[in-house]
């Protein structure tokens, strides 16, 4: 096997969890869970089935991550619906061009992140804000179909959901215009008991910046209070990072732009990457998880050699839209289910490899097996 690390199936041992019921929402069933035991590891970690039915997301019975032993993975974050369309080329100032289509999705960064854990067969939570509208109800409807339980996801009537503008070129690269709606309002001052007890419950917190700072500050610091992990990714506001946030967050996650935008440095070559994310760890983040793109990704851990992965190439990109929260959310993943920092970024790669070949953040998002299939491949 080239390319990968994983270890060998014998390894693998199917276990019956204990899982108590669930009384509302639709969740994925992991009705077996496997087992994963090295020599050199002595703890024992678990993990979601790797074969699936036809339809994966529709189970029978669903489960209370919370009622059981799996600590559920948390995303805090924004949703969208997101309005495709696709263009030859950017219009320039002034002119107007006609799209070749036109559809509206359910996306935003935090959506996108619990989608895809959701698809990977991950037990997850989405902690966010809608509107009560039409596309509010197109982001639960799309939430739900793939396992994530909405228990702490609240509809306003004071502000419209949250929308972005997609203007995806005919190389796949798109450029984005988002409107922050429920997702930048109507927030309380402090977030209920109830809001942060699933927090503290949490095996790992997602965070973005599509929602207000003071949300994330506070998510964040109960995280810290109860020792779970939280991954800050940039993406969002343009604005500085407060360092109350940088204090309690573990991982920082930028792509090259934002990882420039946030230090004032230079990202053009490994060089300057490695010395911008310097910097971030000098701001207080202990590792800096860098997303490249097409050359892949790159995660510093403070008084550790880099840890380089290159990206999975593929014969044709379609759409990179939800490629980072992919890679970001299968990441978390990964590292939730005990996986290796090294084995984690090759999950993530794998991930939104098979991502940016299919139109579409949520729907291009791959299950588990579409995921360890591609790594097994190579």
């Amino acid at each position: 096997m080239r390319g990968t690390t994983l270890s060998p199936a014998n390894n693998w041992q199917s276990i019956t969890p204990n899982i108590a019921p669930s009384r509302s929402h639709k969740h994925v069933n992991p009705n077996q869970f496997l087992r994963f035991t090295t020599p050199k590891q002595q703890q024992q970690c678990r993990f979601p089935i790797l074969s699936f039915s036809v339809n994966p997301f529709q189970a029978q019975n669903s489960v209370d991550p919370i009622l059981s032993s799996t600590p559920p993975l948390v995303v805090v974050g924004s949703a969208n619906a997101d309005i495709y369309v696709e263009i030859e080329r950017l219009p320039r100032e002034g002119e107007t061009v006609s799209a070749k289509t036109g559809q509206t999705l359910a996306g935003g960064k935090g959506a996108n992140q619990a989608a895809c854990a959701g698809k990977l067969s991950y037990p997850t939570y989405f902690v966010g804000q809608v509107g009560e509208d039409a596309h509010g109800k197109l982001i639960t409807e799309a939430l739900e179909s793939v396992g994530v339980r909405l228990d702490h996801l609240t509809a306003v009537g004071s502000a419209p959901t949250g929308h972005a503008v997609v203007m995806l070129q005919l190389n796949g690269q798109n450029s984005i215009i988002i409107v922050g709606g429920a997702n930048m309002n109507c927030w309380p001052e402090t977030l209920s008991e109830e809001k942060l007890k699933i927090v503290n419950k949490a095996g790992i917190i997602l965070l973005q910046r599509e929602i207000p700072d003071s949300v994330n500050i506070q998510v964040a610091k109960a995280a810290r209070n109860a020792g779970v992990p939280v991954i800050l990714d940039v993406g969002g506001v343009d604005t500085p990072i407060p360092q109350k946030l940088i204090n309690f967050v573990d991982i920082l996650s930028p792509n090259e732009s934002e990882l420039a935008r946030l230090t004032g440095m230079p990202t053009d070559s490994f060089d300057e990457i490695t010395q911008a994310s310097v910097k971030c760890q000098k701001m207080g983040a202990k590792e800096v998880l860098v997303k490249l793109g097409a050359k892949g990704s790159v995660l510093f851990v403070e008084g550790e050699e880099p840890i380089k992965q290159p990206a999975i190439s593929v014969k044709t990109v379609l759409d990179t839209t939800g490629a980072g929260d992919t890679f970001t959310a299968a990441f978390a993943v990964a590292l939730v289910e005990g996986k290796s920092r090294k084995d984690c970024m090759q999950f993530g790669a794998a991930a939104a490899s098979l991502c940016v070949q299919v139109k579409g953040a949520i729907p291009s998002m791959p299950d588990r097996k579409s995921v360890l299939d591609l790594l097994l491949s190579r």
